[in-house]
């Protein structure tokens, strides 16, 4: 049995290698670039009017004129006007060019406008207000997003800002999400007084969804032969397996042997911790990653969002920032493990409280609903006090 530190060290030594795809831009939320987005001109393109209002020239308004008579009307997306006497103003929209000759707009809120006259009612104005400059916030040719970072929303507007509709993205992992056991029956059905229905399969398939993951799922009975034949052929077609149960030490569980019978290389098994304890890691010649994980349904979840983030955020350079947590109230923990602690999250004067949640063990599914993230407490001790910092999972 090996430690929560060691079980991390060897799952990172082993990570899904991607390669390069390219794809719509709008299908890249949540992926990891492979390449540069560059700025195809400057941002912004032109000098940018920010408010609606009239556009002047500064020097005529520092000269002592208020009043400016309205040459024209410049509405946001068409082409540049120009001022023709320097004396006079433009009208101008939020979003338009600034006309040639002006430098500053004044805003219709500071104005009084009457008999195609505009008279500026207040006296602080500064030469080149209300107007975004060109190439203030970047310029031409510039690194806008860099390779290797994680699309999001706003990256997606950036993306389509300098006209990228197809972007070079590293692949995802292909997941097949297994459930196992005869005690288990899909959804839509009743089980029988000796069975329960699927729901492992189907909390990992979500927990990869918000990952921005779409995986695949399949069952294995109890049966030795059948688990053989179809893993065989499972860790042909997929790149990364994460199993759910069939990994103790019962008679039916034949998961660990079968998996190295064809040649997926125990990297360990059992892991010093609870909930979570019978996890087993392994990886085969072809760098096919097998996560078998314990049964229950807490451990289940504790190990995917323990390790199978940490290992899919590190196959992708991404820093997974660990975030901390102020114990709530006295916890003892005796077991020498590392402990998993079910937490609700508070904020309470800008700090983040963790107040344990009672359970009814690792088998407790239901109380999962109620928890927001574990906290880990490290197995070298069995008292932890109120106020105690300490890293949690979620």
């Amino acid at each position: 049995m090996i430690s929560v530190q060691e079980a991390e060290k060897i799952i990172l030594s082993n990570l899904f290698e991607p390669t390069i795809e390219e794809i719509d831009f709008i299908d890249g939320l949540n992926r990891v670039l492979a390449e540069d987005i560059i700025a195809d001109r400057p941002f912004p393109p032109f000098n940018r009017v920010t408010m609606d209002g009239i556009a002047i020239n500064f020097e005529i308004f520092a000269n002592g004129q208020s009043t400016f008579k309205i040459e024209k009307t410049a509405p946001a997306g068409s082409p540049q006007s120009k001022l023709n006497t320097f004396e006079n103003c433009i009208e101008v929209m939020t979003g338009a060019i600034l006309p040639e000759n002006t430098d500053t707009v004044v805003r219709y809120e500071d104005l009084k406008i009457e008999n195609n006259f505009a008279q500026i009612a207040i006296q602080n104005i500064k030469k080149g207000q209300n107007v975004h400059g060109i190439g203030t916030d970047r310029a031409i040719n510039e690194v806008l997003i860099s390779a290797g970072e994680k699309i999001n929303a706003a990256k997606i507007g950036v993306i389509a800002t300098v006209g990228r509709s197809r972007i070079k993205v590293k692949t995802l992992p292909t997941i097949l999400v297994i459930s196992t056991g005869d005690e288990l029956v899909d959804v839509n059905q009743n089980p029988a007084p000796h069975q329960i229905r699927k729901s492992n399969a189907y909390t990992l398939l979500a927990t990869l969804q918000t990952w921005g993951i779409t995986a695949t799922m399949a069952h294995l009975p109890d049966n030795e032969t059948t688990i053989e034949t179809n893993l065989k052929k499972w860790l042909q077609n997929f790149d990364t397996l994460i199993l759910s149960g069939g990994v103790s030490a019962g008679k039916f569980d034949f998961i660990p042997d079968v998996l190295e019978k064809l040649g997926v290389k125990k990297r360990f098994h059992q892991v010093a911790q609870r909930p979570g304890k019978p996890f087993w890691f392994g990886q085969n010649a072809e760098k096919k990653c097998v996560f078998a994980l314990p049964g229950n349904p807490v451990s289940t979840f504790v190990c995917m969002n323990r390790y199978v983030k940490f290992w899919l955020d590190a196959s992708y350079n991404q820093s997974t920032e660990p975030i901390f947590a102020i114990l709530g109230e006295d916890v003892l923990f005796n077991p020498p493990l590392t402990y998993f602690l079910q937490v609700q999250i508070k904020q309470e004067n800008a700090q983040i409280i963790a107040y344990p949640v009672s359970g009814n063990g690792s088998g407790d599914l239901a109380n999962l609903s109620n928890v927001h993230a574990f906290l880990e407490l490290p197995k070298e001790r069995n008292i932890f006090k109120k106020g105690e910092v300490l890293r949690i999972w979620k």
